[in-house]
């Protein structure tokens, strides 16, 4: 009896100590084989139901009036877009449109005291003119209401299926010249879609706006997809796939499908992570015995280990400048948040509150690390800061995984669980607005989010 007693708690303790490592993996059964590595396009469209759960916060009143369709078509209403993109933020107070008194499309027709009457203190107005053989002409302003001037406006001329990444441009341009910072709505997100029940599960490695419209498929397969990363120019994907019964770290151009495999060692390979240039990877490997932080150079094809340790260290993050990489680590007995200068050196512990930190990510600015957290009340979304070298918990549910952060830095996307199915949701950096994200197939895990959007 004592020695089955001791046995069983030998066990706990070991599984307790991988657990941070495995944790994404021991939901999926690993068996089958990868069906299609190129980029095939899903059904665009409402994909997404999106729940807003908002503090006491106070965002600028601004009302966005929908824009006139003028010569026929099926132009899709950029003002729905930039409603919801704004909404999101939750640095706006969205004035509903049963209060308004009139409907301007452009700047010599508003009457200010319609808007100052329901205290809207910004107005977006605007058109959309059908020019013929699917060209569009888009055309927005931004209007201080108060001040009776324009704030902003531009002049697009796209096709009909860019009208809606247009909107997102315009959400960011009013987002900048409101708040003073850039907006981050023409961007992308990359998730895991698991369809289906574990054996006969399918995963889809999938890219898509960042309000989860009009996904695309990258890859597709019956094994497990963990830990997309995007590169700094936003046009690949660095994930890890199972599709071999074996982690593999790979490197996937989003747009074209191509892709090579950069790790296929002996052991765990996986949590890759991209230098700021985009000419490094930082992974997690265990080919020499345990799993160590390694930095890859994409042109030398050359590994260097950068940590030494018999506790497991993992989940690589690089801080802005390049200069230091955050990583979990088992070496203080739980699952804590260190860094150590990339070009190696001792490693610093920087977390310290809770029994659980880990999953780091940079904000963009260097100064706070998103981690998930666990402070005794479950796995939340916590963010670390350079300053007060706390944790602070910016979530409520209790299991939450994956944080990334908007490229602007104002958001956090992560994984959760909501009526027993896994979800998106995402929180601002002060914890007052919280979003989940529901999509109506399958069940997602695994978000990243893009930097700035730099292809039209």
């Amino acid at each position: 009896m004592n020695t089955l007693t001791f046995s069983i708690l030998d066990l706990t303790q070991m599984i307790s100590k991988l657990f941070f490592e495995f944790y994404r993996i021991v939901r999926v059964v690993i068996g089958g084989a990868v069906l299609s590595t190129c980029l095939l396009v899903s059904p665009a469209g409402a994909v997404v139901t999106i729940e807003v759960n908002k503090g006491e916060v106070a965002g600028i009143p601004i009302a966005i009036v929908p824009f006139s369709i003028e010569g026929g078509g099926s132009a899709s209403q950029p003002a729905d877009v930039i409603q919801t993109d704004l909404g999101l933020s939750g640095r706006f107070e969205l004035i509903s449109k049963d209060n308004y008194i009139s409907s301007p499309h452009d700047l010599e027709s508003v009457q200010y005291k319609d808007w100052r009457l329901i205290k809207a203190e910004a107005l977006v107005v605007g058109k959309v003119i059908n020019l013929g053989n699917d060209q569009y002409e888009i055309r927005f302003r931004l209007i201080d209401v108060f001040r009776e001037k324009q704030l902003a406006g531009q002049k697009f001329v796209i096709s009909s299926k860019k009208i809606r990444k247009v909107s997102h441009q315009i959400s960011d341009a009013i987002y900048r010249q409101l708040t003073g910072k850039p907006g981050a709505f023409d961007t992308k997100i990359a998730y895991v879609e698991v369809k289906g029940q574990i054996p006969n599960a399918r995963y889809l490695l999938q890219v898509a706006d960042s309000d989860g419209y009009d996904p695309k498929i990258v890859l597709e397969s019956s094994q497990p997809i963990l830990s997309p990363a995007w590169s700094p120019d936003g046009s690949r994907l660095a994930y890890v796939s199972f599709e071999k019964k074996r982690s593999m770290v790979f490197i996937q151009n989003v747009w074209t499908g191509e892709r090579a495999g950069v790790a296929e060692y002996e052991g765990i390979n996986s949590a890759p992570a991209w230098s700021p240039d985009g000419k490094k990877l930082a992974l997690t490997l265990s080919k020499d015995g345990n799993p160590e932080i390694y930095i890859y150079d994409l042109a030398s094809d050359q590994l260097a280990r950068l940590t030494k340790h018999t506790a497991i260290d993992t989940e690589p993050a690089w801080s802005p400048d390049g200069k230091m990489i955050a990583f979990t680590s088992g070496r203080s007995g739980a699952p804590q948040i260190y860094r150590v200068p990339s070009i190696g050196g001792a490693p610093q512990r920087l977390t310290f509150n809770g029994v659980y930190n880990a999953g780091p990510d940079y904000s963009p600015d260097g100064e706070s690390i998103v981690v998930i957290t666990n402070q005794g009340n479950g796995y939340k979304v916590g963010l670390y800061s350079r300053n007060d070298r706390t944790v602070r918990e910016l979530t409520r549910s209790k299991q939450d995984e994956s944080p990334t952060f908007s490229p602007n830095g104002d958001m956090i996307m992560y994984a959760t669980k909501k009526g027993g199915q896994n979800v998106l949701a995402a929180v601002s950096v002060d914890g007052q607005i919280q979003q989940t994200l529901q999509f109506q197939k399958g069940s997602v895990r695994e978000p990243a989010w893009s930097p700035f959007n730099r292809r039209l």
